[in-house]
């Protein structure tokens, strides 16, 4: 039986998640063998939607996605669940949908909506008793405890860390398995997080973002848990396809370009072609 997510908490070591997208890059993330997976808002609303990560995606834009990405891996997913998509009702509503559509985990977050990604300026939040509140309501509508809460706040960039850390202690009071203190901007505060929870906390890696990117072993040694990376594998993708499609216009051939391809038999091994020629040879006439 493959590993769940709830099992892996309770083990030693450190979780790595990288984020994911879409299937081609579920399937890759799947396929390198990590622990669990990080279906990322930012990335699924940029390359879904082609729109900006502030509050423009639907629920049913998102627990699509996470139903497709969880049918098409193995890997344990974690899902961003954005505010909730409303009121307590949409947390109810939303909660219950992802656990039916196989995620693991479901991360809520504290912001007023429309939200913004946890990295960019102007965000706002709710007051911690209504955040707390909704924390509450999604531990009582999930169906099974294996299923987590990872609870979000983004109260450090505009009232500063005390208040992240309050809030944290408010959300654990109030059913979180998980907390994520976003954005804090130096390694000091991160060992500030880690001293004051004995609880699993999450690393929010992001490239270029407010929080520095440090190595597995200084993340397990500041007491963080998960550590996921919501935006490599889009930023990476991008970077590849601007630089291949700038030769191509400035070409107008792929010949020559500096960049790694995947092999063509490769890829369609990893979608899925082996089962269709199979299939087919089966019900050949």
């Amino acid at each position: 039986m493959p590993v769940t997510l709830s099992d892996r908490l309770a083990q030693p070591g450190m979780i790595v998640a990288p984020g994911v997208y879409d299937m081609v890059s579920a399937k890759l993330a799947d396929a390198a063998g990590f622990d669990a997976l990080y279906m990322t808002g930012f990335g699924v609303v940029a390359s879904y939607l082609g729109y900006p990560d502030a509050g423009l995606a639907t629920y049913t834009d998102m627990v699509g996605r996470v139903r497709q990405i969880a049918e098409g891996v193995a890997t344990p997913l974690i899902a961003d669940g954005d505010t909730g998509y409303g009121g307590l009702l949409n947390v109810d509503h939303a909660v219950r949908g992802y656990e039916a559509a196989g995620a693991q985990a479901i991360q809520l977050e504290d912001q007023e909506f429309p939200k913004k990604c946890g990295h960019t300026p102007s965000r706002r939040v709710i007051p911690m008793a209504d955040a707390a509140r909704k924390i509450r309501v999604a531990s009582e509508a999930r169906s099974s405890r294996d299923f987590k809460i990872v609870a979000r706040t983004d109260a450090r960039t505009g009232h500063g860390l005390d208040e992240a850390l309050r809030r944290g202690e408010a959300f654990l009071k109030a059913g979180a398995d998980i907390l994520f203190i976003e954005s804090p901007e130096s390694e000091e505060e991160m060992r500030r997080i880690g001293s004051a929870f004995d609880v699993p906390l999450l690393a929010n890696m992001v490239e270029g973002g407010r929080t520095p990117i440090l190595s597995q072993q200084d993340l397990e040694g500041l007491g963080y848990k998960i550590a996921i990376y919501p935006v490599a594998g889009l930023l990476a993708a991008s970077a590849a396809l601007s630089s291949l499609y700038g030769h191509m216009r400035k070409t107008g051939s792929t010949l020559g370009w500096s960049g790694e391809l995947a092999g063509f038999s490769d890829f369609v091994r990893m979608i899925g072609f082996e089962r269709v020629w199979d299939f087919e040879k089966r019900n050949a006439e």
